[in-house]
């Protein structure tokens, strides 16, 4: 069996020609200032933590330059990546968009905004946007559950679609005159699909967890893609375009401490993004200090798995770099645990998931998944896993290698890369490259509670919460 068995390249790379060393300029990567042509939330949630207290998720998107935008926001339910909302939005230079997402009545998620920016298909109404199931009910059912209940947590994308001429009239319709766009009602799809420039960078974006009845909030920034596209990806409202499989050129851009992996990819595909995002190891810390009552979880979320794996009608394996196909509910990827406290001190015992995971190994089973310490349950997520532990604080690891009976799962193989090494080094081009891991994102929230204590004469609720962006090892082969 071939292990390393090549993707081929699509023939239409051949208009691009070999960027070398000077196309790294045209590849997507990870932004190392925080802003992009693609903005990555990795965990919205409108559920109850283990207190039965509601979260809502508030999220902002910020144009930071002079050129007004249009970019596709989309909604994934974090089971298994299917659509819950989309919508296109404008941003007029200097913009900023913000919305709540909470808990319905139905049973589901529900967006508001009262921003002023225009949105097609339509400005959300004032009673705000439920979250639909279309995508994972009737013929589309996946296995995962049918109900609304899907949509209460998942993860964010925000892809830039185009950047408009100050004098087209879609800029004049969604730029803002004191707080107000004069022409949202007469923007149009076709409009705007006429008057649509490339893409230009420049997004940035937040998103809070805030659960005001435990006095909790969250924050973290969004991961950024630089340079996904230089094609103009205006798609009408409606349609589920664009997505992460749209990058142009398909090209990434990986640095590593040591050197630097460019990879040319076949059009269409989501390999780009993959590769930018891929991980062997994701690290970070724990508190579960008994005096301050405190509770960890992490969010572990995939972006790009829906795009490898499939419902149980695929034949398994899932493609590379996932492992299985979705089946009953799960794609599972098989993960190894390392835990230590903060004195060095690790477990002799195998560290286990408990209770076990639906396969012989501790596994990682969603595109949106929270770890959880010592049944913490921070964010209330039903996407978890336990890790039971007897450290009180410490940090732990965890790891996906190349799984030779799935195939060379938690593997990404391009050929004909380029490898710069060391850092602004000597170009070598032709190389057989291998991305190890899956593509990752994410953070860690920890709680402290003391109680109410007494502040000047008053009684004051002492609940408070910190927001942590996990760490991570990369590790590319060239064998």
């Amino acid at each position: 069996m071939d292990m390393f068995k090549k993707k081929s390249l699509c023939a239409a790379l051949a208009g691009i020609g070999a960027l070398g060393v000077a196309g790294a300029a045209q590849a997507v990567n990870v932004s190392g200032n925080g802003l992009g042509q693609v903005l990555i939330y990795p965990y919205y949630t409108v559920r109850n933590d283990n207190a039965g207290n509601a979260y809502n998720s508030l999220i902002t998107v910020v144009n930071t330059t002079n050129s007004a935008k249009s970019v596709k926001v989309r909604f994934l339910e974090g089971k298994n990546s299917r659509e819950v909302l989309d919508f296109n939005l404008f941003l007029s230079k200097h913009d900023v968009w913000t919305a709540a997402v909470s808990a319905s009545g139905a049973g589901g998620g529900i967006i508001q905004s009262s921003d002023n920016s225009c949105i097609l298909p339509n400005q959300l109404p004032a009673s705000g946007q439920p979250f639909v199931n279309y995508q994972y009910t009737g013929s589309n059912d996946d296995g995962g559950g049918t109900t609304l209940d899907r949509t209460m947590e998942g993860y964010v994308e925000i892809i830039e679609m185009a950047t408009y001429s100050p004098t087209s009239t879609t800029s004049v319709n969604v730029t803002h005159v004191s707080g107000v766009p004069p022409g949202c009602a007469k923007e149009t799809d076709a409009l705007a699909a006429s008057e649509a420039l490339a893409p230009s960078g420049g997004l940035m974006g937040t998103m809070t967890l805030i659960n005001v009845d435990s006095g909790n909030e969250f924050s973290y920034n969004a991961v950024a893609l630089a340079n996904y596209s230089t094609n103009n990806l205006y798609a009408a409202s409606g349609l589920v375009q664009p997505d992460l499989t749209e990058a142009f050129p398909p090209i990434s851009t990986v640095f590593t401490s040591n050197a630097t992996y460019q990879s040319t990819w076949g059009l269409g595909t989501a390999d780009p993004v993959t590769a930018t995002l891929m991980h062997d190891n994701v690290m970070n810390e724990y508190v579960l200090d008994s005096i301050t009552k405190s509770g960890t979880d992490w969010v572990v979320t995939m972006p790009t798995k829906r795009f490898y794996v499939f419902p149980a009608a695929k034949p398994s394996p899932a493609e590379r770099p996932f492992q299985r196909n979705f089946v009953g509910g799960v794609a599972c990827d098989d993960v190894s645990l390392a835990i230590y406290d903060r004195e060095e001190r690790t477990t002799s015992t195998p560290l286990n998931f408990s209770p076990p995971p639906p396969t012989s190994t501790n596994s990682l089973c969603y595109e949106a998944n929270v770890v959880t310490f010592n049944n913490s349950n921070v964010l209330g997520s039903v996407n978890s896993a336990n890790i039971p532990t007897g450290f009180q604080n410490g940090w732990l690891d965890i790891g996906w290698t190349p799984n030779s009976s799935a195939t060379g799962a938690h593997q990404l193989i391009n050929s004909g890369g380029t490898v710069i090494t060391p850092l602004g080094g000597t170009a070598t081009t032709g190389n057989s490259v291998v991305y190890v891991g899956v593509p990752v994102v994410g953070f860690a929230v920890e709680t402290y509670s003391n109680g109410a204590i007494p502040v000047a004469g008053a009684s004051v609720l002492s609940n408070y919460g910190g927001t942590f962006t996990h760490r991570y090892t990369t590790f590319v082969a060239v064998p």
